[in-house]
C-alpha cells in the first residue's frame, strides 16, 4: 500500500501520457489502493494486536547507537485511517477527472503522493519515521494549494504553511529530544516509561492540535478550505485533519500519559469553546464551503474532547467519529465541487431550488445532511452518543454543554440543505441545469454506501477499532449509560 501510490506518481510524473491515459492510469492505481485495503480488511484478526508488520534497520547508528528502524503495521486504527485514505483519493481522483483540472498528470500524482505519505504516517510506529510521513504530506498539499486553488491561494497557502511550520519544528524538536533522553523513537518501546518531560508532551500536541485544529489554532482554516479545490478540500477536512488526532491518540497521549491527564481539562475547555464556536459561526456563513468548513471545526474538537475524557466511551466514540466524519465531509465537500462545475459558485445567494427537477441530487445532498447532523439511527449518531456518554462520565457539565452542540448542528445542516436544494431557484440555478450524471454517481454512491454499511453494523467497525485504544473492551450503549 506504500508503494502502489508511490510507482503510479512516479509513472504519471515521468511519462508522456495524454489526459486519458493518465487519468486511467490514476484511476486504477488508485481503486487498486482500495481493494488492498479491503483484503487487509478481511484479514484483520480483532485480536491480532499489531499486523500487516515490516520492521528493518533504516538508518543505522543515528545517534549514540540509536537506530531508526522502518517499522510498519496496522492496529485497528491504522486500518480504518488507511482505508479512509485510499476511499478519499479514489473519489478524489474521480473528481477532479470529473472537473478536468489543467495539467492532470501533475495534478494526479501530486494526489497519489499525498497518499503513499498519509499510509506512511497512519502506519508508522517508529517517531522519527512518523514524522517524514508527516512532512511528505505537507509537500504535495502545498504544491496542490497553490498552484491549482482559488483566486487567494497564495495568501491561504502561505497562512497554512506558516501553521504547518511552526507545529512541524516543535515536532522535530521534540522528537529530536525524545531519540535523544529514551535512546530509541520506537512507540512500543517508549509508552509506559517515565519522567518524560512534560514540555515534550506539549510540543507534540501542538502539533497535532494545529492539523486537527484545535481552537485556537484553526486560523489557516476557513481560507485553505475555501480556496483549494473542492477535492483538496474535502481531503483536508475528511482526512488531512484525521492526522492531527491521530499523533493524539497514538503518540501524544500513550508516550505522556501521566502530563495528558495532568493537562486535560486545559484542552477539554478548549476543545468545548472549539466545539460551541464552530457550531455558531458554521450557522452563519453565506456559502456552502464555509458551513462545512466550521462544521468540521467542530466535530473535530468533538473529537478531541472524547480522547481527553480519559474513558472507554470517549476514546471509543471519537475514533469512531474520526472514520465517519472523514466520509461525510469529504461526500460533502465533492457534492459542493460538482455544484460548483454548473454554477460556478457556492455562494447561497445565487442557489437554491436544485431539488426541482434534479431527485438524485437532492437526495444524495439529503443523505449527506441527514448524517452530518447525526440523526438517529446513523453511524454518526452512535459515535457522538459515545463522545457525549464519554463527556457526562468526566463531568456532567461537560456533557450538558457538549450536548447542546447537536442542537445546533441540526439548525446549520438544516439551513445548508434548504438554502442549495429548496426554496426559490437562484440565479445561478437555471431550468436546464443537470441531476448528477453516471459518473458522478460513481463518485457519490460508493461513499453513501459505506455511511449506509457502517449504519447497519456499527459494531464492526468499533470493534476493530477498539484494538488500538489502551481500554477496556467497548461495552454495551446499556452499560455505557449505565
Amino acid at each position: 500500500m506504500l508503494i502502489l501510490p508511490l510507482a503510479v506518481a512516479a509513472v504519471l510524473g515521468l511519462a508522456p501520457l495524454d489526459r486519458r491515459a493518465a487519468e486511467g492510469l490514476a484511476l486504477a492505481g488508485a481503486l487498486a489502493e482500495v481493494a488492498l485495503g479491503v483484503v487487509a480488511l478481511v484479514r484483520f484478526d480483532t485480536g491480532g494486536g499489531l499486523q500487516f508488520v515490516t520492521d528493518k534497520v533504516w538508518i543505522s547508528d543515528l545517534y549514540a547507537n540509536v537506530d531508526v528502524r522502518f517499522h510498519v503495521g496496522m492496529d485497528g486504527l491504522s486500518l480504518f485511517m488507511v482505508l479512509l485514505v485510499s476511499v478519499g483519493v479514489v473519489a478524489a481522483v474521480a473528481s477532479a477527472m470529473r472537473a478536468q483540472r489543467q495539467r492532470p498528470r501533475a495534478y494526479l500524482s501530486l494526489l497519489l503522493l499525498l497518499e503513499c505519505a498519509l499510509v506512511l504516517l497512519f502506519t508508522a510506529q517508529n517517531l522519527a519515521l512518523f514524522y517524514v510521513g508527516w512532512e511528505a504530506m505537507m509537500i504535495p498539499l502545498y504544491v496542490l494549494m497553490a498552484a491549482w486553488g482559488g483566486e487567494g491561494r497564495r495568501r491561504a497557502t502561505l497562512t497554512f504553511f506558516i501553521y504547518t511550520l511552526v507545529g512541524s519544528l516543535l515536532m522535530l524538536v521534540a522528537i529530536a529530544a525524545i531519540g535523544i533522553d529514551q535512546g530509541t523513537f520506537e512507540r512500543s518501546a517508549l509508552i509506559g516509561r517515565a519522567h518524560m518531560p512534560t514540555w515534550q508532551f506539549f510540543a507534540l500536541a501542538a502539533a497535532f492540535c494545529i492539523k486537527a485544529p484545535l481552537f485556537p489554532l484553526h486560523g489557516w482554516m476557513p481560507a485553505a478550505y475555501r480556496q483549494s479545490t473542492s477535492e483538496v478540500s474535502g481531503l483536508l477536512s475528511g482526512v488531512i485533519s484525521k492526522a492531527g488526532a491521530y499523533g493524539l491518540l497514538a503518540f501524544a497521549l500513550p508516550l505522556f500519559d501521566s502530563s495528558a491527564r495532568d493537562w486535560r481539562w486545559l484542552f477539554l475547555g478548549l476543545a468545548l469553546t472549539g466545539l460551541l464556536y464552530g457550531s455558531l459561526v458554521a450557522f452563519r456563513q453565506p456559502d456552502a464551503r464555509g458551513v462545512i468548513a466550521y462544521s468540521s471545526l467542530g466535530q473535530m474538537n468533538l473529537i478531541v474532547i472524547g480522547i481527553f475524557a480519559f474513558n472507554t466511551n470517549g476514546s471509543a466514540g471519537a475514533t469512531f467519529q474520526m472514520v465517519n466524519h472523514g466520509i461525510v465531509s469529504l461526500a460533502a465537500f465533492l457534492l459542493i465541487g460538482l455544484i460548483e462545475l454548473r454554477t460556478h459558485t457556492d455562494a447561497f445567494k445565487y442557489l437554491g431550488g436544485l431539488a426541482n427537477g434534479r431527485p438524485v441530487l437532492s437526495t444524495i445532498f439529503l443523505v449527506a445532511a441527514l448524517w452530518a447532523l447525526a440523526v438517529p439511527g446513523s453511524s454518526v449518531f452512535v459515535s457522538e452518543l459515545y463522545v457525549l456518554i464519554g463527556a457526562f462520565q468526566q463531568a456532567a457539565w461537560l456533557g450538558v454543554l457538549a450536548s447542546f452542540t447537536i442542537v445546533l448542528a441540526a439548525m446549520y445542516m438544516l439551513r445548508w440543505y434548504s438554502a442549495l436544494v429548496h426554496e426559490g431557484d437562484g440565479e445561478r440555478v437555471r431550468p436546464d441545469l443537470p441531476d448528477l450524471k453516471p459518473f458522478e454517481l460513481g463518485v457519490a454512491v460508493p461513499l453513501v454506501l459505506i455511511l449506509l454499511a457502517m449504519s447497519f453494523y456499527p459494531f464492526g467497525v468499533m470493534k476493530r477499532l477498539e484494538t488500538a485504544l489502551p481500554t477496556t473492551p467497548i461495552p454495551t450503549l446499556y452499560e455505557a449509560s449505565r
